[in-house]
């Protein structure tokens, strides 16, 4: 008889095909690092004591905390459902801790002889440091190629990463002689309880009394439930060959009904307080709590309980099966939830990556700028490592995406340095070259000449681009030196004057003594030409040191007093006065004609802007003359009118002082 038993996690079945799984090689296969939990307790096949089967759905949670196997002794259950809330509290999120840190932790963990229940967290570990090693190492890389380094030449030797190899290969080992005594645990296992079924079988054709034969039968099922796991492959078949015989025994066993009656009642008080205790699980709180005990209560009621009376059976049953659905659909509801706030997570995460990729793409052209965006990143990427766990089928592509953004970011970032490296090299070639210039034109005698080429590269200075720190204060203190020694002997010239602004300074003092002894007469015509000679006489003499030019402000000042005294009106003075000025520009052909060319370009605009009051006036051809905007326009109209005029005779006094 060999029934498939749905009851196959309550023995621990499920756990082990998973451990297989996972545990195939060290050096093969790494250790993901979160446990993917096993599901819900499934119900009993009808086969096992004529009990009804209700088999329930096995749930895949998100996550979970460290899983422990469940121990054949209800002492040894209890105990392990403590440790395990022992390490729930101890939960830690690793993707905070840096490389020593994890390598610290990794120690600690070997230093526990329980390895079944510290490989998840090992597994968490292995995968995060080889995650951020793994950056760290390209980062490096990705530095030395920026410095000019060769690829074949790179290396980098890290003793966080030696230790880390150190603890592998020691955890490796450790898991290799666990497997080996896992292996030849399951397989004594296997072994004793073939043997046992053996005597079950071997108990019903022994001529004896029952009594001696049911106490037998008790000794052997307390034997069998201290046994560990077995192989799985053989698990399914051995439980079900267990129980076939058990019900074989019980069989045998109708011909002394006191016998049976009494075991029926002791199983049917027993199972009465599993189904009180899996209702009262129904207010636990801590649902990973009261699923272990779940399981633990389905191992007892499987396990160590035989059959009931025939009357009780499916009310029992039925009534466990409601407590167990109660249990399952709360988890359901819980890892709902978790899958939830992963998510949310996994969307945090997005966010940032969109963040990192935003500061990568933007322009980013200084120095500065980069330095920002360095910074920005750094805070982007201790954010990212804080935010807890992402749902597992999007691990792989949160953790693709975010080293992809930041590889990326590095590598923009490393190349806009290469061209800045360059740049800078030849920015400093540059500004040696104008440093050599200035220095050897700081003691050059053509000053007029001299100070037109000083000007001109000061002003290349200006726009020659950055170089190295460095460079960049030893050069402009050279460059800073030559042009001020070259501009305090020019100034001091210019203030000292030639022979020739001495003479013309000394021809202006004179000029200006006739000036003041000026007396006005009754003819205003000649006095008006008198003073206007004045004028002509004090333009034509020339320029005069810098340090004298005041007496030019004092004689036109005098000369305009003289001016309002004949009685010249506000209008003529201020066109004399333009006049004076033109002359003075024509010493000098460049702001002459700046000159021109801002009078021009102002009787562009004034007619420009009545051309569009004019057109405006368009709009208001049905509307009363004293209308407010309609007088309002024609007062604009007429002010530019007067400005265009004295705009127009001042280009005219131009043309006549040029001819």
């Amino acid at each position: 008889m060999t029934t498939q038993d749905n009851l196959q996690e309550a023995d621990g079945i499920l756990d082990e095909q998973n451990n297989n799984e996972q545990e195939t090689s060290p050096e093969q296969k790494s250790i993901p690092d979160e446990s993917t939990g096993t599901g819900a307790v499934q119900a009993e096949s009808k086969n096992e004591a004529a009990e009804p089967a209700q088999p329930k759905s096995v749930e895949k949670p998100t996550t979970k905390p460290e899983q422990t196997p469940l121990e054949d002794t209800k002492e040894g259950q209890n105990q392990k459902i403590e440790n395990v809330e022992i390490e729930e509290k101890k939960e830690i999120n690793y993707e905070t801790y840096t490389l020593e840190d994890l390598v610290s932790d990794f120690e600690r963990l070997l230093k526990n002889d329980d390895l079944y229940s510290i490989r998840p967290k090992v597994n968490s570990i292995k995968n995060i440091f080889n995650e951020k090693f793994s950056a760290k190492l390209n980062e490096k890389k990705e530095a030395f190629l920026a410095e000019g380094g060769n690829s074949i030449d790179f290396s980098f030797d890290s003793p966080v990463k030696k230790e880390f190899n150190r603890l592998s290969r020691l955890f490796r080992e450790k898991n290799e002689e666990y497997q080996k005594k896992k292996t030849q645990n399951l397989k004594q296992n296997l072994e004793t309880r073939l043997r046992i079924i053996e005597d079950i079988k071997g108990l019903i054709d022994v001529s004896q009394s029952s009594n001696t034969t049911y106490n037998k039968f008790k000794d052997l099922q307390e034997e069998w439930r201290k046994l560990g796991k077995v192989p799985a492959k053989e698990a399914n078949n051995v439980w079900n060959n267990y129980r076939h015989h058990v019900e074989n025994f019980y069989d045998f066993l109708h011909l002394n009904r006191d016998l049976r009656d009494r075991d029926y009642q002791h199983n049917l008080e027993k199972k009465q307080k599993l189904i009180k205790s899996a209702e009262a699980l129904a207010s636990e709180e801590n649902l990973g709590r009261a699923f272990r005990e779940l399981q633990a209560l389905h191992k007892i009621w499987k396990e160590e309980l035989g059959p009931v009376a025939k009357e009780y059976r499916e009310v029992l049953w039925e009534q466990f099966s409601a407590a167990t659905k109660v249990i399952n659909d709360k988890r359901q509801v819980y890892n709902e939830q978790i899958e939830q706030e992963l998510m949310l997570n996994f969307e945090a995460k997005q966010v940032i990556i969109a963040k990192i990729k935003e500061i990568f793409s933007a322009q980013n052209n200084t120095h500065n700028e980069w330095q920002k965006g360095v910074k920005e990143v750094e805070a982007l990427r201790e954010e990212f490592f804080k935010i807890g766990s992402v749902p597992r089928k999007l691990r792989n592509q949160s953790w693709t995406d975010f080293k992809t953004t930041v590889r990326n970011f590095n590598k923009t970032k490393n190349n806009f340095y290469k061209e800045l490296k360059k740049s800078q090299s030849e920015n400093l070639k540059k500004k040696k070259e104008l440093v050599d210039i200035a220095v050897q034109n700081k003691d050059n005698e053509d000053l007029e000449t001299t100070v037109v080429l000083m000007k001109n590269i000061q002003n290349q200075w200006k726009k020659t681009g950055h170089v190295s720190r460095k460079d960049s204060q030893k050069l402009w203190k050279e460059f800073r030196a030559a042009c001020n020694h070259f501009f305090d002997r020019y100034h001091e010239q210019k203030n000292t004057g030639t022979p020739e602004e001495n003479e013309a300074f000394t021809q202006k003092e004179q000029l200006f003594e006739k000036l003041k002894s000026f007396h006005s007469s009754e003819d205003k015509d000649a006095d008006l030409e008198i003073l206007k000679d004045f004028s002509k006489q004090w333009n034509a003499i020339g320029r005069v040191p810098r340090n004298k030019r005041n007496i030019d402000r004092d004689f036109f000042k005098k000369l305009s007093k003289l001016f309002e005294d004949i009685g010249v009106n506000e209008e003529e003075l201020k066109a004399l006065k333009y006049t004076n000025k033109i002359q003075e520009l024509s010493k000098d052909p460049k702001a002459l004609n700046n000159e021109i060319s801002y009078v021009r370009k102002k009787i562009d605009e004034i007619k420009s802007e009545m051309n569009q009051l004019e057109n405006n006036l368009q709009f208001f051809s049905n509307v009363e003359d004293d209308n407010p905007m309609v007088v309002d326009v024609h007062k604009k109209i007429e002010k530019h009118k007067n400005q265009l005029e004295q705009w127009t005779r001042k280009l005219s006094n131009i043309k006549k002082t040029l001819n």
